[in-house]
């Protein structure tokens, strides 16, 4: 079934209201009204807050579409209020919220009178509209139509949806959009404290039971990631090297010998990679230097959660990114990129043939540009595309038939190249397992030491599996052999 289109994306949003064609400050705008018909005129200003400090003009605003595609006005509204109420919105946040709501809109317009459905709050729970949504989307799962994941947000922005129609005097339902129970929450900080907090969850709630698989080769850090072993991690960068993508070879290069996300590699500067004689240190794992980058907020390379941390790159690996900084190649793709966005003060290292960035910062996203003509973010997209249509076929074709990776597998794989190395020295008695534990919880930035300890346990855990499979393998063939010569085919 197609997939219908739920958003699109304005690239230049300016809030403005209708002015007489005295006011002062006031914009005249012309709109053509055809061949042989003369211009409509209007004037029209920009509404600022109460203070008359703020404007509220947006870059990328999600607008929520019917099942028509014809603009839903009341979610789009919703869409903008939520906006107008964040002095730093994250705009991928409401593109997400907008496609939840373009998900419901499209649901309801399946309906019989969906303008009537929309506000019906009747007696009976289930036939009320938050209900009905609720068992639509717990249907879609059970068909394997979407993820309890997507069904639970879903669920969530629709909630958040009937919120602000009831707030703001849109309507009142005759009967309770949902029930609320009160829950009280009590936790421990990472420096002891015992905390609390009220928790409201609703009847509507969807849960989203997460599978506990201790054997399922993944790690759980910021998600789900695969650690690829070493012939694995040679697959990936020789299929960069031979689609001829330097820049997708030295992105996935960074991020194995970093333990870098994809944002903060998509976000590394020119400027990073400047200097010819740079201050190394000695590298915490092994024999060689490193040079210490910070990142995070204030560094222009951007970090999950605005995270402060430093990344040990390896002098090899800086003096490799510093020899493509000063390429011809690397200069021509800033020279692109200025002729379209003008001089940049602090470009970002990697570009793509045409000039354009493969990530664009929070902070660089959230500085309104009345410029842009583009209509999707860039958040790594041309990268994951690369691994998708190019680097997985080709280590299919050549290596592994069923092999298949993502960018963030890649930094789970340098969390187990350190550790391996690590565990060595312990082994040898260089270090003890303490002291390699914080080494990895340093170099990772956990948080938690229980992240770092499903490290340090991967490969024992995933080896005694392997193991266990074996023995039991071999006295399961011996079950089966017994039974087949103890029970007959024939009538």
């Amino acid at each position: 079934m197609r997939e219908l289109r739920r958003k699109i994306l304005l690239p230049v949003f300016q809030l403005s209201e209708l002015a007489e064609f005295d006011d002062v400050g006031s914009i005249q705008r012309s709109i053509r009204q055809g061949k042989g018909h003369p211009a409509l005129d209007y004037r029209y200003r920009l509404v600022c807050d109460d203070e008359g400090a703020r404007q509220f003009s947006y870059n990328l605003f999600p607008v929520v579409l019917d099942r028509k595609s014809v603009p839903w006005a009341l979610g789009t509204l919703f869409i903008l209020s939520q906006l107008q109420a964040e002095s730093r919105p994250v705009m991928a946040t409401f593109h997400s919220r907008a496609d939840d709501l373009g998900a419901f809109k499209e649901w309801l317009d399946g309906q019989e009178n969906p303008e009537l459905l929309l506000f019906n709050f009747p007696k009976a729970k289930l036939r009320r509209t938050t209900y009905r949504y609720r068992g639509f989307l717990q249907k879609q799962i059970q068909a394997r139509e979407i993820g309890t994941g997507t069904a639970k947000r879903r669920m969530a922005t629709v909630i958040r949806f009937y919120m602000w129609l009831v707030t703001n005097h849109y309507f009142t339902p005759e009967f309770p959009t949902w029930e609320e129970r009160e829950f009280h929450l009590s936790f421990k900080t990472d420096d002891g404290r015992q905390l609390s907090k009220i928790i409201v969850s609703t009847d509507l709630r969807i849960p989203d039971p997460k599978p506990e698989d201790d054997f399922d080769g993944a790690i759980q850090d910021g998600g789900k990631l695969r650690p690829l072993n070493r012939d694995e991690q040679e697959w990936v960068l020789e299929a960069a090297e031979a689609k001829g993508n330097s820049e997708c070879l030295l992105l996935q290069l960074f991020m194995l010998s970093t333990g870098a996300r994809i944002e903060s590699a998509c976000t590394l500067r020119a400027r990073h990679f400047a200097d010819v004689l740079p201050h190394y240190s000695k590298n915490p794992v092994g024999p060689g230097e490193v040079l210490r980058l910070k990142a995070g907020p204030g560094t222009g390379i951007e970090t999950k959660n605005n995270k402060l941390g430093t990344f040990q790159i390896p002098r090899t690996l800086y003096e490799l990114l510093y020899t493509y900084t000063h390429s011809e190649r690397a200069r021509l793709r800033r020279l692109r990129y200025e002729s379209k966005h003008g001089p940049h003060a602090d470009i970002y290292l990697f570009l793509t043939q045409q000039g354009n960035s493969y990530y664009i910062s929070k902070d660089e996203s959230q500085q309104f540009r009345l410029e842009l003509k583009v209509r999707h973010a860039k958040n790594g997209q041309t990268i994951r595309q690369f691994i998708k249509d190019q680097a997985i076929p080709y280590v299919r074709e050549r290596f592994d038939k069923s092999f298949f990776y993502r960018p963030h597998d890649l930094r789970a794989s340098y969390g187990m190249n350190v550790t391996e190395e690590l565990m060595r020295q312990v082994q040898g008695s260089q270090l003890t397992l303490h002291k390699a534990r914080l080494i990895v919880k340093d170099l990772m930035w956990h948080k938690s030491s229980a992240t770092t300890d499903q490290y340090l346990d991967y490969k024992g855990k995933i080896d005694a599996f392997y193991k266990a499979i074996d023995g039991y393998g071999e006295h399961l063939r011996l079950w089966t052999d017994r039974a087949m010569k103890g029970f007959s085919v024939d009538e």
